[in-house]
């Protein structure tokens, strides 16, 4: 099938950061196969975090399908556009109906990305990840690749005001190497073994983003850990729960 819409919306996004001085860099782009399936599990800090984990399988001639929210895909604007692209709706009512077409698609060939973590981590570290990645990546038979992305939340994140023309932000975008799974392997176990390599290679990319915070009040954007002011992975939790609607009573 004829890709229309997705290499115009890739090269938009390149001039958009060409126009913002925004500097994007991949490191280990050429983990992600040139042929075949395989799931993209990213961690996820920003809500242009798709744009970017998308980035990582430019090298390798791939373009990803990503898993979003049924609501994007009803949006007048964006909805034509997710569907030009062939990205997969997740319907939180009828979440088979999206598996399926994720594992088809892997099944298929094609390189399918989420963020196993489901919502954006207001600590800026890795959150407990949902099993949606290994388990998709186990019954088509595909490895998964994890993917850290560092510097989308000082553009735009949860809780923070939009900065998207802020100039000459760094985005780091790291692919580790493919994480194999097996029909055997019990679920759990692979999961956190995925959060485990995910969670490592996040704390490389933050270590060696080439940026500091300008001040202390720009400290917003690193983890507690590294001497920001970034809540806690604690205080997140406790902020996520205060985000979820109250129970309905009888």
């Amino acid at each position: 099938m004829a890709e229309l819409v997705y290499p115009p919306v890739i090269a938009a996004a390149l001039t958009m950061f060409r126009v913002l001085g925004m500097r994007p860099r991949v490191d280990g782009g050429h983990h992600v196969p040139r042929t075949g399936g395989a799931v993209l599990a990213s961690n996820h800090v920003s809500y242009l975090d798709f744009i970017f984990c998308g980035l990582a399988a430019r090298d390798s001639g791939r373009l990803v399908r990503f898993m979003a929210k049924q609501e994007v895909f009803a949006d007048r604007v964006a909805g034509p556009l997710m569907r030009g692209m062939r990205h997969i709706p997740v319907d939180r009512a009828a979440g088979a109906g999206s598996y399926d077409a994720a594992v088809a698609a892997l099944r298929g060939g094609e390189i399918v990305g989420v963020f196993p973590e489901a919502t954006i981590s207001r600590s800026f570290t890795v959150k407990p990840l949902k099993t949606g990645a290994v388990r998709m990546a186990r019954a088509a038979g595909v490895p998964i690749l994890p993917v850290a992305i560092w510097g989308s939340q000082r553009l735009w994140t949860k809780g923070r005001p939009r900065q998207l023309t802020k100039r000459g932000v760094p985005i780091t975008i790291m692919v580790g190497e493919a994480i194999p799974v097996a029909d055997t392997d019990d679920v759990g176990r692979a999961t956190d073994e995925l959060r485990r390599h995910l969670s490592a290679l996040v704390d490389r990319a933050q270590r060696g983003y080439p940026a500091v915070p300008s001040g202390l009040d720009d400290g917003w954007w690193l983890p507690a850990h590294m001497g920001g002011s970034a809540p806690t992975a604690e205080e997140a939790a406790a902020l996520d729960q205060g985000d979820r609607p109250a129970p309905s009573t009888p």
